[in-house]
């Protein structure tokens, strides 16, 4: 991600927005407002700004002219924030786009734990922690560099299955959307405090 989609994303409700599309598929300013709590014209002005960054686009053929449908585009983008630590011009935007994604990890996992489950999904998800680590910076790379390898090896088989079975197989029609979090960085000892 460039410093311009940066500003472009860094924004509160922006960034619901794009979350929203991109967790549960193509809605209206209408429909986004109403989940949102929010007026369909602030709403709106907030679609198009996403769609000049190129982060969503409007759903052709689906609506009218006065109701467009909007995606998210499917698009990996890798935001690494030591890009963007040293230019003032981004300092802000870094800080509100970082900001908000933790408080969203934040509400997605209080969410999770608020719900109720059964007992096969109760138990298969988990908030692990691990703190008994000590790590070199390049261990830890490789950690993190390996964790991503599992989830995409994951996504991708859950596609091919998807894809070769037509959806019909039982173990895909139970099969759920899952979010998968992983936060990995050093801390800073007692004395270094």
């Amino acid at each position: 991600m460039d410093a311009r989609s940066l500003r472009g994303l860094a924004h509160p409700l922006r960034m619901r927005i794009l979350d929203l599309l991109t967790l549960d598929g193509p809605d209206t300013a209408t429909g986004l407002g109403r989940r949102l709590g929010e007026n369909t014209g602030t709403v709106s002005w907030h679609l198009r700004h996403l769609a000049d960054h190129g982060f969503i686009e409007e759903e052709t053929g689906r609506g009218t002219r006065r109701e467009r449908w909007w995606r998210a585009v499917r698009v990996s983008r890798r935001l690494d924030t030591n890009d963007f630590r040293d230019d003032p011009d981004s300092r802000g935007a870094l800080s509100v786009y970082l900001h908000e994604t933790v408080h969203r990890d934040f509400d997605q996992v209080t969410g999770y734990l608020a719900e109720d489950w059964g007992p096969e999904w109760r138990d298969a998800g988990t908030l692990s922690r691990w703190a008994d680590l000590r790590l070199t910076s390049e261990q830890l790379a490789s950690l993190n560099a390996e964790l991503e390898s599992v989830v995409l090896r994951h996504r991708e088989a859950a596609a091919r299955g998807g894809a070769a079975r037509g959806g019909a197989a039982p173990e895909v029609e139970e099969a759920r959307p899952v979010i998968v979090q992983l936060q990995s960085f050093p801390r800073k000892e007692r004395d270094e405090r």
